[in-house]
């Protein structure tokens, strides 16, 4: 018997005709982290609130599951553009054109630095004029030390390894 040895060619595949696709990058930020930066930036701003609640229920995350009512950011993916709605009440005797545009500044600002999106629009509502009063009022709680801003040691506190 004679054995025929079947001979098997092997080809060397080059790597380079490999086509590898591109990575992909992708970010998304939800409406709610919008919300905390325009809620810092409005707290920095003298003769405004926001409608529907106060600024200490907002920044200590007393605001509910729904988010901050009176502000709404509409993220356009493909664009890498935000569209903001802010609607808030002004104190009687403060010059509107001059407060929306130094909220209008400062938002768009500190939305471009800490997210690196373009802001396309910042539209800014007022619903109200009050009076100082009413705007001690809703700033109370923060002024007397009522509401204190949460320490490191009380997150340590609630943390537990245990189930």
């Amino acid at each position: 018997m004679i054995d025929k040895k079947l001979k098997v060619e092997s080809k060397k595949i080059d790597t380079k005709e490999f086509e590898l696709p591109e990575t992909i990058f992708s970010r998304d930020i939800d409406e709610k982290v919008f919300q905390g930066i325009i809620v810092q930036c409005l707290a920095n701003i003298d003769g405004i609130s926001l409608v529907g609640g106060n600024f200490i229920d907002n920044i200590f995350g007393r605001n509910g599951p729904e988010g901050v009512k009176g502000i709404n950011a509409d993220q356009n993916n493909k664009n890498q553009t935000i569209d903001i709605t802010i609607e808030i009440n002004i104190c009687y005797g403060n010059s509107i054109p001059e407060k929306a545009e130094e909220i209008q500044t400062k938002v768009a600002e500190e939305i471009m630095r800490l997210t690196g999106l373009h802001v396309s629009s910042v539209h800014v509502v007022f619903k109200n004029v009050i009076s100082y009063e009413q705007m001690k009022k809703m700033t109370a709680p923060l002024s007397s030390g009522a509401t204190t801003v949460p320490s490191e040691q009380h997150f340590d506190e609630e943390y537990n390894d245990e189930f």
